[in-house]
């Protein structure tokens, strides 16, 4: 059986155009806000705003895809991003913009569920690994294409605007050459799975936190570094190439990280990913010419805690568990990219800047007792 089948390098086509929209807006949305003159917790609110929208995508995916199937689903969130998107020139205000990016942020979630969930069933367990990591690495490469996309064009919004419209576009055409496996219909996709029986399960519970542990970091970075590195002094377009560096690193990490966690037992790296994005984290902190190595060490270690915790949360799923239990991980990394941006954008309109950082690095180490204590003995049988 091949890997990479004509369907699934479709979809991950697919998923690379939609990201760059993705990561377009991401960034794009805070400075325009700085440029309002906006206040930093009305930025964060608006950020949040998107995590929200993440959170409901991520509930409603299951019921959507049952109905839709893979491929209508997938069209869905790729219209409902574009349209959206277009409302932000015909709208002004925090509470306007808010709703749209609750909206842009539910179908951000819709995408990932797909994919994600596409690419489980694709797959075995032997091949489930790989697959992810293409999937991680394509979605940080829209990534850092969409960060250098802001260099090299205006980030004037109707530019922006026509660029985001035009790439979720782009997104769907791949899929309507496929057909993705067990997108029939109700029929083929896998019944309704109880969670309560899945949170009984110690892999479970530790993917979980971990997707959580993730979900407030990345949303932190996502949300608010734009804003950290345009306090600095910088411009938007070197907002863009410092963004780009972190998550070029991002890429990187993807391979060794999964790797190494196949080898020496998820728990072991994810407690040395907590200890690097604490040292990241001091970086930031003490700035100068710690910028460059600490958003690296930041993207190695900070990006690739999602794969990881939701690899072991999987390893005992069955497939007919898959979807529910991708929805659960996703719900649980959705909580803290809500919770993430809403606490620090707080407590750098109330503080200071250092709190981004410093928010990062405490979630870091509160999560490195839970690895101690819980992830003894699940560490060591996933090796």
């Amino acid at each position: 059986m091949r890997t990479f089948t004509w369907p699934i390098a479709l979809l991950l086509l697919g998923l690379l155009f939609q990201t760059v929209a993705f990561a377009v807006l991401n960034t794009v949305v805070p400075l325009w806000m700085e440029q309002a003159d906006a206040a930093v917790w009305e930025t964060g609110m608006v950020g949040s705003f998107f995590f929200l929208g993440n959170l409901a995508g991520t509930l409603m995916a299951g019921w959507l895809i049952r109905r839709t199937g893979f491929n209508g689903s997938y069209r869905c969130a790729c219209v409902l991003c574009a349209v959206s998107t277009l409302l932000l020139m015909a709208v002004s205000g925090v509470a306007a913009w808010s709703g749209l990016r609750f909206l842009t942020g539910a179908s951000c979630a819709l995408v990932w569920v797909v994919v994600e969930s596409a690419l489980l069933r694709a797959g075995t367990l032997k091949t489930r690994g790989v697959l992810l990591a293409s999937y991680m690495v394509v979605y940080y490469l829209g990534t850092v294409l969409g960060q250098l996309l802001i260099g090299w064009f205006p980030s004037d919004m109707v530019v922006v605007v026509s660029e985001v419209c035009g790439l979720s576009v782009a997104g769907m055409i791949p899929l309507l050459f496929a057909r993705l496996k067990s997108d029939a219909g109700s029929g083929e996709l896998s019944p309704r799975v109880e969670i309560r029986p899945l949170l009984r399960r110690r892999s479970v519970v530790l993917g979980v936190a971990g997707c959580m542990i993730s979900g407030v970091v990345l949303g932190t970075i996502y949300c608010l570094m734009p804003l950290f590195l345009k306090h600095q002094g910088m411009s938007h377009s070197s907002v863009g190439y410092w963004m780009a560096l972190l998550i070029a690193a991002a890429i990187l990490g993807q391979w060794p990280m999964g790797r190494l966690s196949d080898r020496y037992g998820r728990a072991f790296v994810m407690k040395c990913q907590s200890l690097l994005v604490i040292a990241a984290c001091a970086g930031l902190m003490a700035r100068g010419g710690l910028m460059a190595p600490s958003l690296v060490a930041l993207g190695l270690a900070g990006f690739s805690l999602y794969p990881i915790a939701m690899a072991w949360g999987c390893e005992e799923a069955s497939r007919d568990e898959l979807v529910t239990m991708n929805q659960l991980l996703l719900l649980s990394y959705s909580v803290g990219t809500l919770a993430g941006p809403s606490l620090t954008s707080f407590l750098m309109q109330r503080y200071s800047d250092n709190w981004m950082p410093l928010v990062i690095a405490l979630v870091a180490l509160l999560y490195m007792p839970v690895l101690i204590v819980g992830g003894h003995r699940a560490g060591r049988a996933s090796r």
